[in-house]
């Protein structure tokens, strides 16, 4: 009787489908990882261009009138649309100012808000 030695067909094909598996879920996990590091860059961005526009209304040292206003802003070489919105508050000396910063297609990223008052 001869014993043979070595794998058998189906061993290796339970062998190549475990890491056909592992691989493919090792890909998924790194192509989210760019798809989240692409959004915080994004989000990041755009809280700088919300928290320059607040800084631009608070340096303006008037109170702002209340309504909405668009803007443009780039960023890291990306457009960004933003719109403020300044609300009246129930002391006539503040106003609340929601800035609202979304990317090129529309799609929202983030708001910031601030209450700025009359100096």
């Amino acid at each position: 009787m001869r014993t043979s030695r070595g794998f058998t067909l189906i061993e290796v094909l339970v062998a190549v489908a475990i890491v056909a598996v592992a691989l493919a879920a090792g890909l998924r996990a790194a192509g989210a990882l760019t798809d989240n590091a692409q959004r915080l860059a994004d989000v990041s961005a755009a809280q700088w261009c919300a928290e320059n526009r607040l800084a631009a209304l608070r340096l303006a040292r008037q109170l702002p009138g209340i309504g909405e206003e668009t803007f443009d802003c780039e960023q890291l070489g990306r457009p960004y649309r933003g719109v403020v919105q300044t609300n009246a508050t129930p002391n006539p000396n503040f106003r609340r100012v929601d800035a609202r910063i979304s990317d090129a297609d529309g799609r929202p990223l983030l708001t910031l808000s601030t209450v700025l008052s009359r100096y």
